[in-house]
């Protein structure tokens, strides 16, 4: 796999984290705007570096199990979050200071399994696999980075209405990824 390969591939990766930081950014305090954006991109950036990873690591013993099921767990972990920030949009309007350790855990990980499953690919194909997780790290941490700043300006304009459109989003995001690995998309 050649350079521009693995760049375009970690962009393409980098999409789902670019849309939950614009989502999950919207509702953040003005005064935590550039913290929580770096804290995305470092918790995207981080995870997707990682899961190919453990994908490649994992490629011969677990690969017709993460396969089969890893859009599963994306659609469920994001339509979990989505449905929480709906159902909890009339109490939680009210600007946010920052996520919980474990929100941004779940988010960091529905928004990486598609990296754990692009990793038993590229243990196939002979890959330097620290070099191809170092750059889909970076790649993400800038556009997941990027994605939370421009959530704030979003958010702003959105205003009480932010969580409900972030959590519509997450399941949109959620039920394309399950589409899409079943081949209906």
């Amino acid at each position: 796999m050649g350079f521009a390969e693995l760049l375009l591939l970690a962009v393409s990766l980098a999409m789902d984290a670019f849309a939950v930081s614009i989502c999950g950014s919207m509702v953040l305090s003005p005064d935590n705007r550039t913290k929580g954006a770096l804290r995305f991109g470092s918790w995207f950036g981080a995870f997707q570096a990682l899961m190919p990873v453990l994908g490649y690591l994992g490629a011969l013993t677990f690969r017709n199990y993460i396969i089969d099921y890893d859009h599963w767990i994306a659609f469920a972990l994001l339509a979990y979050l989505g449905w929480n920030m709906i159902s909890e949009a009339t109490e939680a309007c009210r600007i946010k200071k920052s996520y919980t350790t474990k929100e941004m855990f779940v988010l960091a990980v529905a928004t990486s399994i598609d990296a754990l499953a692009v990793g038993i690919s590229l243990a196939f194909l002979n890959t330097n696999i620290m070099f191809a997780a170092l750059v889909i790290g970076l790649v993400t941490f800038g556009i997941a980075t990027f994605g939370g700043i421009m959530g704030f300006k979003l958010g702003s304009a959105v205003g009480k209405k932010a969580n409900i459109c972030g959590g519509t989003v997450l399941i949109f995001i959620g039920t394309k990824i399950l589409l899409e690995h079943m081949g209906i998309l």
